[in-house]
């Protein structure tokens, strides 16, 4: 009977059981070289070993990496030099007061009965003496606040007898220009004449020999420079042309003319201005002023032409009712215009001097009307607004504070400089500051108590109103023959300079001291006092 295997045997025999039990199947004779019947046998283990372990073991790689070996450096700072210092204040010394002794009285009552005798005599001596007489004790200690730096002329326009009828320094406060003419009785309109240039920061300066000069067909009677160009320069002739040149092309330097049009002044122009457009403030236009009674508006352009923007007239009728003038000669309607100054605070606001001697306070922004026949291709407004009290003559000059809104001067053929608020017609103050005429008054540009006055008697005199409101700090001769003065301007670049022109055809510039230059403390407010007085 054949044994079958167990399941648990095969997995032990492995494939040496297999085959037994194989062969054990197909016959049961047992004989010889046949095995016995089947026996249980343990057999060894088995074992396979794993191929895919070895590979992965193969592939396995190890690597590393190592970046480039790093500087390293170690320093150290030692101060060289080292300072201790210490303080010790010394011990106060204990101060002792001298005794004062007490006096004693029966003493010193026997000491002046003693010498009453003697010092009596020797008063009444000195009572009689004259040694002293006419001897005035100055206090003050005298410095030289004003020196003369530069003399300059032109002999062809002396040799002409002209006279510096205008004065003005350039943008940069270099150049100082000059325009030659008449202010004396006489018809000057054919008279040729000169606008003169120095440039006083040039080596080797000629007092004598002007570094430009322009000729002109008329006398020339004002002139002012271009408010940020320096060698253009605006001129107002007798002929009643207005001009502007560039000094700086002596070949051609004419630039623009208003020529003799319907629209020209037919009457000296005593003043001319630079203005800022209304739109455009870098760009100028020229205003002038004449004894015709027209304040007109000039504009550059194309062709050497000056046109005619806007314009002014001063009628009798349209004046202020304060105003009380004598009837017009001739039926003339018109007042003629001497001076002009615009106001630093409101740039519609301007102050005219007239032939009348009255000052007006005047707008550009005025829109009424002037009543006028005379010819003009723009139409005439009348600027008045009000009338201040008139000098015994003419106003020659008007100039506003830099510093007060409210202020300005104005000097007149009567001598006499006022003081006016613009709130009010009477003058705040009167000086008599000539016997003759007083041409010309400026107000300083760094120093608000400060102005300067050019008079007929040849002085140019610079005032302080924080020292004296009624006399002169400085009065400096400015021609020997007492030929009058006839303009003057502050530099306002070079504070320190001044320069006038007179009737000997000579510019003389000024070098002022530190008082007239540098401003106090107070200034300001005591300007303000002096403009509230409007109040009182």
């Amino acid at each position: 009977m054949a044994t079958s295997a167990q399941p648990w045997q095969l997995g032990l025999a492995g494939s040496a059981g297999a085959e037994a039990l194989a062969t054990s199947g197909t016959s049961s004779t047992e004989g010889p070289e046949r095995p016995g019947p089947l026996q249980d046998e343990t057999l060894g283990v088995a074992s396979v070993p794993s191929q895919w372990r070895g590979v992965q073991g193969i592939r396995g790689e190890t690597k590393s990496c190592q970046t480039a070996s790093i500087a390293t450096a170690e320093a150290s700072v030692q101060a060289r030099k080292h300072v201790d210092a210490e303080v010790q204040t010394e011990a106060p010394e204990p101060v002792s007061l001298p005794s004062v002794p007490r006096y004693n009285g029966p003493q010193l009552a026997a000491f002046l009965r003693k010498v009453e005798a003697m010092v009596t005599r020797e008063l009444n001596k000195n009572w009689q003496s004259h040694a002293f007489d006419g001897f005035e004790v100055n206090w003050a200690e005298q410095q030289q606040t004003v020196n003369c730096l530069h003399t300059l002329s032109y002999p062809p326009a002396q040799g002409q007898g002209l006279h510096v009828t205008g004065v003005s320094w350039n943008s940069t406060g270099s150049v100082v220009a000059c325009a030659y003419g008449r202010l004396d009785d006489g018809d000057w309109s054919t008279l040729r004449s000169f606008v003169c240039a120095w440039n006083l920061d040039r080596r080797g300066l000629s007092p004598q020999q002007p570094s430009a000069v322009v000729e002109v067909p008329s006398a020339a009677m004002c002139l002012a420079f271009h408010p940020t160009r320096p060698s253009h320069v605006a001129g107002g002739l007798y002929s009643g042309e207005v001009l502007v040149w560039d000094m700086s092309r002596p070949e051609d330097p004419l630039l623009w003319r208003t020529g003799l049009t319907d629209d020209t002044h037919t009457d000296p122009v005593y003043q001319v201005v630079w203005l800022p457009e209304p739109r455009h403030s870098h760009r100028f236009q020229v205003l002038s002023v004449a004894a015709d009674g027209k304040v007109l508006l000039w504009q550059g352009v194309g062709a050497g032409r000056l046109q005619l923007s806007a314009g002014f007239a001063l009628a009798v009728q349209q004046l202020p009712r304060n105003t009380k003038l004598k009837k017009p000669s001739r039926g003339e309607a018109e007042v003629g215009a001497t001076a002009v100054a615009f106001s630093s605070f409101d740039p519609s606001l301007f102050v005219l001097g007239t032939e009348g001697g009255f000052p007006l306070k005047c707008s550009l922004s005025a829109e009424e009307a002037a009543v006028t026949r005379m010819p003009s291709s723009v139409p005439l407004r009348a600027p008045a607004q009000f009338t201040f009290a008139p000098h015994g003559g003419p106003v020659y000059s008007v100039s506003c504070s830099p510093f007060h809104r409210n202020l300005f001067l104005s000097a007149g053929t009567d001598g006499h400089a006022h003081l006016y608020s613009m709130l009010q017609a009477q003058p705040l103050t009167s000086l008599q500051l000539s016997h003759k005429y007083l041409f010309a008054v400026r107000w300083s540009p760094v120093r608000p108590l400060v102005f300067a006055a050019a008079s007929g008697e040849g002085d140019v005199q610079l005032f302080d109103l924080q020292k004296s409101s009624q006399k002169p700090t400085v009065s400096v001769k400015q021609t020997e023959d007492e030929s009058p003065v006839y303009c003057l301007e502050f530099n306002c670049q070079q504070t320190q300079l001044l320069a006038a022109g007179d009737a000997k055809g000579t510019v003389k510039v000024w070098q002022l001291s530190s008082e007239f230059t540098e401003q106090g403390a107070r200034e300001t407010e005591l300007l303000d006092q002096l403009a509230s007085e409007v109040a009182s």
